[in-house]
């Protein structure tokens, strides 16, 4: 036990020390290479003296051997063959030794034909200047190839245990130039293993770059599974989504890690590919088509407008900026009450919208008064409401709070958009305002309501050019406090990973898809519409949690527990984008439908809406929740204090 510590002690010393040598100065290179001519200059001699061929030269032996190390040094300068680092050589550092070791052989071959018409003597035997060429090329050559392997050999020796044993997926130029980097990248990340070939399913014993390349006769995770592979590495370009989402689901499933790698053109710095390399993130795995926009409809719109935005430093709010921008607005006006993500956005934006008026506001949107000198000042063409309280148990604690934002919130900046003439009001809303079982919910159902009725409202009136637009879509992955960061957290803390119910279901989309679908949307309303997101194939959270799990490298239920903790207050277990007595109207884009929900009269809706914003301002929460069901009569309560309110 004592000797084995010992020699594990010197072997990490002597390994540490050895990756710490610095690079040998260029001189001394010079030196080496000079040296190695010299001694394949005696060697010449030698083997000559061997073969006992009679030979007058014309100089001695010494003179000779120094013409032609000097001829060489010369050449060597000439191509800088000394300057390329030992340990890092490459083919083109072999290159240039064979151009001046050829050269000079040639000039020497030369000179000695020219002393021999000159003169009638040889300076040298032209049979050992071959000799001497070819002994000093293949000496100054094996001289990198031993140094570069020594130093690949013993700097993989002090981390082998850390490497992360890996198969490449794919065999075309881009899979080999993946391969070729993380090869020769220090310090080394992964040990390369093997190829895997999907095009050719017959059994070959072929290698690139001294590694197999195995043929897909079989699955994936049976290959890996052999070659005692930890991972993955997917660089085959030719890979559609669906094939790369089964390849990749097929993995995580047998526990295996699994990276995507960018195509080569793409790579910024093809020193580091492994930095480049990425996990799949979970919404890699999102079974949805590419979106495609009416660019031109929303350009001809909102480009030289000015766009008002609330909510603007929120997740959604911000990305809607992000691409607002690409549309050339003349003005951008993000209003928020978080000082420090406005802030924050307004740096990060403030590079790529230098030709863009940028504007930001702290401000509640509850706050006529300011509200409306925000107006007053900008006088903006169109508006995107995205501020809004969106978490569900803390607004059955708050039910006053969700009142004032969500509902008077929205009205003040509806009204105002009909009293400064704007030309589009956009309001997002969610898919738990359908038969919503939460306050929060609630309240956002009773700000479409209000929105909604006011828009035909004014359309009776015809004293308004302003179109109100409702947009309505379920969860959205990344954004703040949602269901993935907070996974993603308890992944990183050891879990374990919290879950309300074991069959919760829910859709998903990831934030630019729900907001280029909010401007497409925007785009195309005329006012009056709720418009319902298309969110794919709803995702079971215990499933999502388990592949969140496995995508991180761990095994569910064993390195990461899932806990069960109950539904919280208010809390459905399947959302729903339609009521039932809704029905749907295709539009243009086939991610996008209209919801036909029944409008109320606003005379009705606005009238209540005042009672509860008088009762909100007083506090009581069974009052206050209590008029908003009458205001929403599918409002059911669950898990929650006020279900007795449905009795």
């Amino acid at each position: 036990m004592i000797k084995y510590i010992t020699r594990e002690l010197r072997s990490n010393i002597f390994n540490k020390k050895f990756q710490n040598i610095g690079y040998l100065p260029r001189w001394i290179i010079f030196a080496i290479d000079v040296t190695i001519v010299a001694v394949a200059s005696i060697v010449t001699y030698v083997i000559i003296d061997n073969l006992s061929v009679k030979f007058d030269s014309y100089f001695e032996r010494p003179v000779s051997s120094l013409i032609i190390v000097l001829t060489h040094a010369i050449f060597f300068m000439a191509f800088r063959t000394y300057a390329g680092i030992i340990r890092h050589s490459t083919f083109i550092d072999g290159v240039k030794l064979l151009v001046a070791s050829t050269c000079a052989y040639f000039l020497l071959l030369t000179t000695n034909y020219i002393f021999f018409f000159t003169v009638n003597i040889r300076m040298f035997l032209p049979t050992a200047l071959f000799i001497t060429y070819v002994i000093s090329f293949l000496l100054l050559f094996l001289f990198r190839i031993l140094v570069k392997n020594v130093f690949e050999t013993y700097l993989q020796t002090g981390d082998k245990n850390k490497l992360i044993k890996a198969v490449i997926f794919g065999a075309d130029a881009n899979a080999i130039s993946v391969a070729n980097a993380l090869k020769t990248e220090k310090p080394s990340r992964f040990k390369l293993i093997a190829f895997i070939d999907k095009f050719n399913q017959v059994k070959t014993s072929k290698s690139i770059l001294d590694l197999p390349i195995v043929n897909q006769i079989k699955s994936v995770h049976v290959i890996l599974r052999s070659l005692g592979a930890e991972a993955l590495i997917i660089a085959e370009k030719s890979l559609t989504k669906e094939e790369t989402i089964a390849l990749v689901e097929e993995c995580i499933e047998y526990n295996f890690k699994v990276y995507t790698v960018p195509l080569i053109t793409d790579w910024e710095d093809q020193k580091q590919i492994s930095n480049q390399l990425k996990n799949f993130d979970i919404e890699d795995l999102l079974e949805r088509k590419p979106i495609v926009l009416d660019n031109k409809s929303i350009s001809s719109q909102i480009k030289n407008k000015t766009v008002l935005i609330t909510g603007g430093a929120g997740s959604i709010g911000s990305e809607i900026v992000r691409q607002i921008i690409n549309y050339e607005p003349s003005n951008l006006i993000i209003l928020d009450q978080a000082e420090s993500p406005l802030h924050n956005l307004k740096l990060e934006i403030a590079e790529i919208s230098k030709k863009i008026n940028v504007k930001t506001i702290i401000a509640d949107i509850r706050d006529y008064s300011v509200i409306e000198k925000v107006f007053e000042t900008f006088q903006p063409n169109f508006v995107y409401h995205a501020a809004a309280y969106k978490h569900v148990p803390l607004m059955e604690d708050n039910p006053s709070q969700a009142v004032l934002t969500n509902i008077v919130g929205t009205k003040n900046l509806a009204d105002l958009s009909s009293i400064f003439n704007v030309e589009k009001f956009v309001m997002i809303s969610t898919d738990k305002a359908v038969n919503p079982s939460s306050v929060m919910g609630a309240s956002k159902r009773i700000a479409e309501k209000y929105v909604q009725s006011f828009n035909f409202k004014l359309l009776e009136k015809s004293n308004s050019t302003t179109k109100f637009i409702t947009t309505r879509f379920g969860n959205v992955l990344g954004s703040n406090g949602s269901i993935v960061p907070l996974f993603t957290k308890q992944i990183q803390q050891g879990g374990p990973i919290t879950i309300t119910h074991p069959e919760i279901i829910r859709y998903f989309m990831t934030i630019p898809e729900a907001c280029q679908l909010v401007l497409e949307a925007g785009a195309m309303g005329n006012g009056g519409e709720i418009y319902i997101f298309d969110m794919g194939k709803p995702v079971k959270i215990i499933d999502l949690a388990n592949k969140m799990i496995r995508l991180a490298g761990f095994t569910p239920d064993n390195e990461i527990k899932i806990k069960i903790i109950g539904l919280r207050p208010g809390e459905k277990l399947y959302e729903e984008l339609l009521n039932d007595t809704s029905k749907t109207l295709p539009t243009h884009n086939e991610k996008i439908m209209i919801g036909q929900d029944k409008v109320d009269y606003f005379e009705e809706v606005n009238s209540l809406i005042e009672d509860l914003i008088l009762v909100s301002k007083n506090g009581n929460n069974q009052e206050i929740v209590s008029l908003m069901k009458r205001i929403v009569p599918e409002f059911k309560s669950m898990n929650s204090v006020f279900e007795t309110l449905d009795v």
